[in-house]
């Protein structure tokens, strides 16, 4: 579909907008999140995100409405399964409870302006290149059987690149310091620990880009509908982990399910020149596996016993270099009667 550069730019401004509301009004204050407020926020960006497809039905029709939801279910489909990793880094680097928005709000913002860059790279690669749509669907499905069949590797935050490199070009407090990413000691210039985590938090949604986007680019090659699909769902993946990083151990189905997604979606595309799935037909199968490996999960974590989800593992030591505010604090992470418990550094989640 065609959309004017003015609807570009009244769409990129409202997402503007929506994100100076939540953190000049309603998170303006460093405050722990409570499982209700978390649930209300999840609510309204999920109302959000389905009254866009909405105006993008009364718009542009049913088929370009069916596209746009069918990338938004993907996309927030595979975020859930990133929040447990936002947790373990949470942990690892003790990040206060109070703090924790303010990483998510900045690293909201960071992937917003990423998946841009990323999503123009692939079109621009699809549309140069028409082969570039077997290597990208080739990559789904392996990353999808890779995903259903083998276990979760553990999360190593002292290994990553991007933290090595900001630890080489400034040098890191041993505290907090509020809500700052940036401090001065005695007249230099120092990153604090919130710093560390915003760059490891950021790097890491790149890693998860590359298998969403792909993932998207095989329902619909509208830049449009690609971009306003990931943003919304995006926006609400800040509300989403204070909602579930307590109970992510009971979506015991999550990840296998995400990889029969990953590996439909992949198929669809390495077959799209011969057959074209309808999108009407392709929301229906993306709803369904996202549905059963959540009632799936559910059901089969429902014990008599279990009130709530399993402590996790004692913390291991730091890595080397971590921050000794990372050793001395313990990182909240909440669970679904509104309190907070200590999370374990890296643990090795249940595949």
């Amino acid at each position: 579909m065609t959309v004017d550069l003015w609807a570009w730019g009244a769409f990129v401004g409202f997402i503007l907008f929506l994100l100076a509301l939540d953190l000049f009004l309603f998170h303006r204050e460093a405050h722990e999140i409570s499982i209700r407020e978390a649930t209300v926020w999840s609510v309204i960006w999920i109302a959000l995100g389905l009254a866009f497809g909405a105006v993008i039905w009364a718009w542009q029709g049913g088929e370009a409405a069916g596209e746009y939801l069918a990338g938004y279910l993907i996309e927030k489909s595979l975020s859930v399964d990133n929040i447990f990793v936002f947790a373990v880094l949470f942990s690892y680097f003790a990040v206060p409870a109070a703090y924790q928005h303010r990483v998510l709000f900045w690293g909201v913002l960071g992937a917003i302006v990423f998946r841009a860059i990323f999503i123009a790279a692939g079109l621009t690669l699809l549309n140069l290149f028409h082969g570039v749509i077997y290597v990208f669907g080739g990559f789904l499905v392996l990353t999808g059987l890779k995903m259903a069949l083998l276990r979760d590797e553990e999360v190593h935050p002292e290994q990553n690149p991007a933290l090595r490199a900001l630890r080489r070009v400034l040098p890191i407090t041993a505290q907090y310091h509020g809500q700052r990413f940036l401090t001065r000691v005695e007249g230099r210039l120092f990153a604090t620990p919130l710093l560390a985590v915003l760059v490891v938090v950021e790097t890491t949604d790149i890693v998860f880009a590359i298998d969403s986007i792909p993932a998207i680019l095989a329902i619909t090659r509208d830049p449009f509908l690609v971009f306003s699909s990931n943003a919304f769902a995006i926006l609400g993946l800040r509300a989403l982990y204070f909602v579930l990083a307590g109970m992510m151990q009971r979506f015991v189905y999550l990840k296998p399910g995400l990889g029969v997604l990953l590996v439909f979606v992949g198929g669809k595309m390495l077959l799209s020149d011969v057959y074209k799935l309808p999108i009407w037909l392709s929301l229906a199968l993306i709803a369904t596996i996202v549905g059963v490996s959540i009632v799936a999960s559910l059901l089969a974590s429902r014990r008599p016993a279990v009130a709530r989800p399993t402590p996790l593992p004692a913390r291991d030591p730091p890595g080397p270099g971590v921050p000794p505010a990372a050793a001395e604090a313990r990182a909240a992470v909440p669970t679904p009667d509104g309190t907070a418990h200590p999370a374990p550094a890296r643990p090795r989640p249940e595949g």
